[in-house]
């Protein structure tokens, strides 16, 4: 059993307080994590505001909004914090938004990335398409989907085909309404290549729904027809026929093999707990151990987050990053384990 000794934030990595509060990035979330493959790590913020910030949570739209912005980092010493080597950059000189809007005519609030890989050269990005927000850790999404880049992160192309489109109607049954669309893949965790097959588990928008587990050929991550999806009897094609593998509530989730221990780390948070917390298991396909608090929203209020550092997989101790609410900006934690 893997147990947290204690929880130490490190850094801020965004916001005044950090070394990084240049390229008109005052205020943003999340921080999602993932090597990409050219001797970085390649770091994805949600909506990211400048000039003219409120001071405290996301808004206003006029304070520079940028759905998304995108950073790499190369250092080695996790404890000194995450610095960013650069940003992807618009004419001006700030941060731009990396992916862009949908523009098939589709209602859309935002635009936010959830997870990332690097396979066979090409960085791949899942993000979802915000439709609208509900009440706070509801959402619902018009889909989940897959961009591209073959230039180390600096441009992005979405793809057409990897589009996992949020039809609440075949999932009712399954889901709570407070999930906001049912869809099981709407928000990924790459797990990266097992046996020969990229995996990754999926969860509904919102934050209250559990999450499922897929797999796919890493030649054929643009190819929807191509993943196959666990029903605790074998893989299936169709994603309706999916079982949870982890509980809910499962949101912000962030999965990788921890070599030190020879367990799957999935670092998530618990919306219900106001925590996030780490669950264990020794095969991706579980059982998952109950969450284990590694930030608690007593000591961090607002948080939320929890992505995990991919360079620190070999270690005795998880290293993430943390959003809160307020101020709105992302901090760099280490929590050690036995």
């Amino acid at each position: 059993m893997v147990r947290v000794t204690r929880t130490t934030r490190l850094a801020a990595i965004t916001g005044a307080e950090s070394g990084n509060a240049g390229a008109g990035v005052l205020a943003t979330d999340l921080g999602v994590l993932w090597d990409d493959g050219r001797g970085g790590v390649l770091a994805a913020f949600g909506d990211t505001y400048g000039e003219r910030w409120g001071g405290n949570g996301a808004g206003p739209k006029h304070a520079d909004w940028r759905c998304n912005v995108l950073a790499r980092s190369t250092g080695t010493d996790l404890d000194a914090g995450l610095d960013l080597d650069w940003v992807v950059r618009r004419d001006d000189g700030c941060a731009a938004q990396f992916l862009p809007g949908d523009r098939t005519g589709v209602r859309e609030h935002t635009v936010i990335p959830t997870a990332g890989i690097a396979v066979g050269g090409r960085n791949h990005l899942h993000y979802m398409s915000v439709r609208r927000w509900g009440v706070p850790g509801s959402w619902h999404t018009n889909y989940g989907a897959l961009a591209y880049s073959d230039d180390g992160g600096r441009t992005w192309t979405k793809s057409e085909t990897a589009v996992w489109r949020n039809d609440r109607q075949p999932f009712l049954r399954r889901f709570r309404r407070r999930d906001q669309g049912g869809h099981p893949f709407q928000q990924l965790a790459f797990a990266g290549v097992v046996d020969g097959r990229v995996h990754l588990l999926g969860t509904p928008s919102g934050r209250f729904g559990a999450g499922h587990l897929a797999r796919v050929g890493p030649d054929d991550l643009l190819d929807p027809a191509a993943y196959r999806y666990w029903t605790a009897r074998g893989w299936a094609a169709d994603p309706r026929e999916a079982l949870p593998v982890l509980a809910a509530p499962v949101a912000e989730l962030s999965v990788q093999f921890n070599t030190h221990f020879g367990q799957w780390f999935a670092v998530h948070l618990d919306e219900r707990r106001a925590a996030i917390v780490l669950r264990t298991a020794d095969r991706l396909t579980g059982p998952w151990s109950p969450g284990r608090v590694l930030a608690a929203g007593s000591r961090f209020p607002a948080l939320y987050g929890g992505f995990q550092h991919p360079w620190a997989a070999d270690r005795p101790a998880v290293y993430f990053t943390m959003t809160q609410w307020r101020p709105y900006n992302v901090s760099f934690l280490r929590a050690d384990l036995e």
